[in-house]
């Protein structure tokens, strides 16, 4: 098969990865790619966005199968548009996508099947957001409507620094278009977990659980990123938890989508939060999470070519999916001043070492090539993952991996696993 793979991410190398590894993968394309996605995959420079020339470089290659990583284009209908042109596609269509699109239309959704979730209100005019955040407490979470890269969701610890977030996304527009509308949301306490799923319409597979960091400092300090590290198993998290969160919130969201004639393809991603009354949902994503699927998909033992294809031929019940028992642990390594504005153009050094160390896996998250060198091309730059037996055997791989790699101003979180091992 030919395939492409859309999109530049840590998360896409980790897709081409996987994919790399099928006997029945015999070409392998990535747009745009970046510099380490180069290793496994030939780079075709054509943005995420630019629907017309992916259709007619799939025409032009004979591609049998195209997996999209990143959420814009789903939500754009980058799925609707190649199904017109009769090219197989991996991926929610534009209304489906909806459920990450819109944390509006995602929480209605919610709201409406009864599938547990926090307490919420949604607003199109600042002044009345206000107000009804004036009557609150904190901490309290101000969500923005649309895409933001991850970022649009600030957990406020006082009403003033909530009132601050409301104004820069209503008024101030720091994301555009996705501030016009804002969910105003209760604050859960508790654990938080990912799952991602397999998903064809009412048929769910779900992948192991794993744990994001959002924060950018040690602690869950400071503020929120895409994600700067990752793990899998929980073993702090009991089993009974995990079925819990897939039958009473994964599978009847699935459930839901094709009641409201919306019906799911693709990996439906799971945020969830394990507070004192049981397992509720913060988010749901419509494709693969970034950082978990650098975590995961070192798991999976299934040809992940077969899981694909036999949920877009809608044959999803019909495949068993096999998974690892070992562990594995991503550390991201950052730019200096990420998540705000960061530098571009720094030289990586030490990629080959931390790559040649047993049990290790470097995916380019924010990388590009520069006579010769890689360089900082994002404010994610690598995501680092060891694996091993358990969590402290994958944790000791990571970060000795990532303590051979440096560039200037490079940060990383120090404590990615360590709730697990209290």
């Amino acid at each position: 098969m030919r395939i492409l793979v859309i999109g530049g991410g840590g998360r896409e190398h980790a897709i081409a990865w996987a994919l790399k590894k099928s006997e029945k993968v015999t070409q392998l394309y990535c747009a745009p790619g970046n510099a380490g996605i180069a290793q496994v995959a030939e780079c075709v420079p054509i943005a995420v966005d630019r629907f017309d020339e992916l259709i007619q470089f799939s025409v032009d290659h004979a591609i049998d199968l195209v997996v999209v990583g990143p959420d814009d284009p789903l939500a754009a209908g980058i799925v609707d548009a190649f199904e017109a042109q009769g090219i197989q596609i991996f991926g929610p269509r534009k209304n489906a996508a909806e459920i990450e699109g819109s944390k509006v239309f995602m929480k209605g959704l919610l709201k409406k099947y009864d599938i547990p979730t926090a307490r919420y209100e949604t607003f199109t005019d600042y002044e009345t957001a206000l107000a009804y955040l004036k009557e609150q407490t904190a901490p309290i979470v101000v969500k923005a409507d649309g895409l933001a890269a991850g970022k649009g969701v600030i957990v406020a610890q006082t009403i003033e620094e909530a009132v601050q977030a409301l104004e820069d996304m209503m008024i101030n527009k720091v994301f555009g278009e996705s501030g016009s509308q804002v969910v105003i949301e209760e604050f859960l306490e508790g654990q938080e977990m990912s799952i991602l799923a397999f998903v064809d319409g009412e048929t769910v597979k779900p992948m192991v659980a794993a744990q994001d960091h959002k924060p950018i400092f040690d602690g869950d300090l400071g503020p929120n990123t895409g994600g700067m590290g990752t793990y899998t198993p929980l073993p702090h998290i009991p089993q009974s938890i995990i079925d819990e969160s897939i039958e009473n919130i994964i599978k009847p969201t699935a459930k839901a989508m094709v009641s409201e004639g919306r019906p799911f393809c693709g990996v439906l991603f799971a945020g969830l939060m394990i507070t004192k009354d049981g397992p509720k949902t913060i988010e749901f994503n419509a494709r693969m999470g970034d950082p978990e699927t650098q975590v995961v998909l070192p798991r999976l033992k299934t040809d992940l070519v077969d899981i694909i294809l036999a949920a877009t031929n809608g044959r999803l019940d019909q495949i068993d999916i096999e998974w690892s028992d070992d562990a594995a642990v991503c550390v991201i390594l950052a730019s200096e001043g990420y998540p705000a504005s960061y530098p571009k153009g720094r030289v990586i050094s030490g990629l080959e070492e931390a790559a040649a160390l047993d049990n290790v896996l470097v995916f380019h998250a924010g990388t590009a090539s520069d006579n010769g060198n890689y360089v900082t091309s994002g404010g994610r730059v690598l995501g680092v993952v060891g694996r091993g037996a358990d969590l402290v055997q994958a944790r000791e791989r990571a970060y000795e991996a990532a303590k051979a790699i440096s560039f200037e101003g490079v940060q990383y979180r120090s404590d990615i696993g360590e709730k697990a091992l209290r």
